[in-house]
């Protein structure tokens, strides 16, 4: 999700905090309700962005470069692989259970597939590198979010064509629906959240969220109408969707990607590159504390929220030596160790 400066931050980021983490035993990083229960090993040699528990049938769907893997959460295997693709970021569900969304960025393009065959359906044109993805069950549409083009593509779920885009004031990132028929998104490159119309197909209000600046990840606690995104600097923004304010903040660790937050537990999650999950508990809708900093694995950075049983995934790899430094590319990201990526599992 991160786009060229960002991923360079990040990774001198991570080389600090390396250093930093190696001084601490694991039980320091430990204290609190959570821990990693599980580490399975998928393999593959790219690059991966979010991942996507499909309600229904519990697999868990994590795009991985020019594919997305069908995860079976109950032993760990992959139980599908959907191929073909160019460069994968999301994936979302409608509430018929029939259908997934994938916003494939590389071929500028969201593939629909068959969430019982998990064969591919339609492909349906986008902007330019549709990343963040989200389905709006007001509507009945999915929205693609375009990095590069800076708007929304709209498809209808029924027809699976385009039936709206969506002008945005910058770059938008993560997107989520309220339930009650808005959308609201990240604009990284101008540090704000728009609230958006679904049915309206209309940007209602841009909200700036200093001092959250650059921010990636967001979620939502839908009963007591509040935001929370993941930004550069350590900091998760606590934002009110009646108002827009930015009504408190907290400490979060560093190179986050993703949010989600626990209805049930009142808690909402970041899920840092630096090798970290940040817990923080909704005191009251005003107030929040961290309860917890759960030491993960490097790189780590985006994540997914089973709300029936509280389990949380993550997904990374192992890293190798970082290529020579080139004009076109000063600060290129370090090499993958094939075979090495994996998705752990975080439980109470």
């Amino acid at each position: 999700m991160k786009r060229n400066f960002r991923l360079q931050l990040f990774w001198l980021a991570v080389a600090s905090v390396e250093i930093f983490m190696a001084a601490y035993s694991g039980s320091a990083f430990a204290q609190g309700p959570y821990r990693v229960t599980a580490e399975w090993k998928i393999g593959g040699d790219t690059w991966w962005d979010y991942l996507a528990l499909d309600p229904v049938s519990k697999l868990l769907y994590v795009t991985h470069g020019d594919h997305v893997v069908a995860i079976d959460t109950s032993t760990g295997t992959v139980k599908a692989d959907i191929t073909g693709l160019k460069g994968t970021h999301g994936v979302a569900f409608d509430t018929s259970g029939k259908f997934g969304y994938i916003s494939d960025g590389g071929a500028n393009e969201v593939v629909v597939f068959d969430r019982k065959t998990n064969d591919i359906v339609a492909h349906v044109p986008a902007g330019t590198n549709p990343d963040g993805i989200v389905f709006e069950p007001v509507t009945q549409t999915v929205w693609a979010f375009n990095g590069r083009s800076k708007n929304a593509t709209v498809i209808d779920d029924a027809t699976h064509q385009v039936v709206a885009t969506v002008p945005l004031p910058g770059r938008p990132e993560f997107p989520v629906a309220d339930g009650k028929g808005s959308i609201y998104d990240n604009i990284e490159d101008l540090s704000e959240i728009v609230h958006i119309d679904a049915k309206a197909h209309t940007v209602l209000a841009a909200w700036p969220i200093a001092p959250c600046e650059s921010p990636s990840g967001l979620a939502i606690d839908k009963k007591h109408d509040r935001l929370f995104a993941v930004c550069d600097g350590n900091k998760m923004a606590v934002v009110d969707t009646n108002t827009g304010k930015v009504i408190a903040t907290a400490a979060i660790g560093d190179g986050p990607d993703a949010a989600r937050f626990d209805a049930k537990h009142q808690l909402a999650f970041s899920s840092n590159g630096d090798g970290t999950l940040t817990v923080v508990h909704e005191d009251s809708p005003d107030k929040y504390s961290v309860i917890q900093t759960l030491a993960t694995k490097k790189g780590a950075r985006t994540l997914e929220l089973d709300e029936a049983t509280g389990k949380i995934y993550l997904i990374t790899a192992d890293f190798g030596p970082r290529p020579p430094a080139t004009p076109e590319h000063p600060h290129p990201r370090p090499t993958l160790v094939p075979g090495s990526f994996v998705v752990l599992v975080v439980s109470r």
